[in-house]
């Protein structure tokens, strides 16, 4: 890595890990997938239905997602339930979602359901 990154006191592995984390965050059907699995585990039928995928596609989308750390698997009988590997990645996920409703006009939707936290937080009714 550059100097920057070595100034910056982040180990080039976890630097390198984080690039890989935001390469799988690149694609509309993985943080479908996991904006799935935030609060609740599914197996891939139950996925592939809430995705309109076919199931062979998210299987795919899965085994990226889980070699790169961010879901894990639980198996009972011959199902294979899927979580997010933990907080962080939820987290992640709600966070880029929230971000993204700011860039659309009007409130965004996560303000919506919690009433007056908008004009409570900065004084006014803007947003932020």
């Amino acid at each position: 890595m550059d100097a920057d990154m070595q100034d910056a006191g982040l180990p080039d592995e976890q630097v390198e890990l984080a690039v890989e984390i935001f390469r799988m965050l690149a694609d509309g059907t993985r943080i479908r997938l996991l904006w799935e699995l935030r609060e609740s585990e599914c197996s891939v039928n139950q996925l592939a239905e809430a995705v309109g995928k076919p199931a062979p596609a998210v299987s795919q989308h899965l085994a990226k997602l889980r070699m790169a750390r961010m879901v894990r698997t639980r198996r009972e009988g011959n199902q294979v339930f899927y979580r997010v590997e933990n907080d962080h990645v939820a987290s992640l996920v709600r966070d880029a979602i929230h971000n993204a409703e700011h860039a659309s006009d009007g409130i965004p939707a996560h303000h919506q359901s919690t009433g007056s936290t908008i004009t409570a937080i900065t004084g006014s009714g803007q947003r932020r």
